[in-house]
């Protein structure tokens, strides 16, 4: 059992819990939880190194045990020091590091989101569940994006990481990667063409811009449109998390009437 917060493990997934220059160079990442870490592990994503305290539910005994049967390396933290590691203020007990999977996008992209500029690690993992319901191809995450392998966007993405790409680019990258195949639309408060009067059943990239400043220069200049949620109440804004849910599923509805 290990009992010392100088143990190497330990101190290495602090580091990755508190530092996004450490997940980057390491190329890893923390996940808590077990449905989290089933989710991972169903999915074929490499664990590293598996922690556990206390006592564990079935569930987490059973998924310990799948974990050591794939050689991962699993090992008992005494539970004081756990819970000082633990992001969650109920945590199950287990937590993971897990190795960062760089999955390309699909050929034939036609529905992709771009997260200019969000910050909020909870608004991130919102716009990363809701996503992943609604069968987008691929998120793309341009500079001055949260990390989205911090541990509150996963946690937020309820499992959203392992279900799609998840992609870091620059704005020439998403140039490159977008504009041959896709439209893409600035999602602007006020501004723009209503969303259901978009034709969303076309290859289409949203871009969801960030809290404060909404969408960059550069999503601007690439952008063939700009696209609103009509509101009729006295809310200037949504935030970006509600936003993106609306309008992907706004893609989802014109699609389904389109082939029923």
């Amino acid at each position: 059992m290990i009992t010392s917060a100088q143990n190497p493990r330990v101190q290495y997934v602090r580091a990755l819990i508190a530092r996004r220059k450490d997940r980057e160079e390491q190329g890893a990442f923390v996940v808590e939880g077990v449905r989290l870490l089933e989710e991972a592990l169903a999915s074929g994503w490499e664990v590293r190194l598996l922690l556990y305290a206390g006592e564990l539910s079935p569930r987490a005994t059973a998924l310990l045990a799948e974990a050591r049967n794939r050689g991962v390396d699993v090992e008992e933290v005494a539970l004081p020091l756990f819970q000082s590691l633990a992001d969650t203020q109920t945590p199950q007990g287990v937590l993971g590091v897990l190795a960062r999977r760089h999955d390309p996008l699909p050929e034939g992209l036609n529905f992709a989101v771009v997260a200019d500029g969000i910050r909020d690690p909870g608004n991130l993992g919102t716009l990363l569940r809701s996503a992943a319901a609604a069968g987008v191809q691929g998120v793309l995450l341009p500079p001055g994006t949260t990390d989205a392998f911090a541990p509150k966007v996963v946690r937020a993405g309820m499992g959203a990481h392992f279900r799609l790409p998840v992609v870091q680019a620059d704005w020439e990258q998403i140039a490159a990667a977008l504009k041959p195949s896709c439209r893409m639309y600035v999602a602007e408060s006020g501004e723009g063409m209503p969303c259901w009067r978009v034709d969303l059943t076309v290859p289409v990239a949203l871009v969801i811009g960030g809290e404060a400043e909404g969408a960059s220069v550069q999503a601007r200049a690439l952008a063939d449109g700009l696209i609103t949620i009509p509101m009729p109440g006295k809310s200037e804004s949504l935030n970006a998390g509600v936003a993106a849910g609306i309008l992907l599923f706004e893609v989802v509805r014109q699609r389904y009437e389109k082939i029923t």
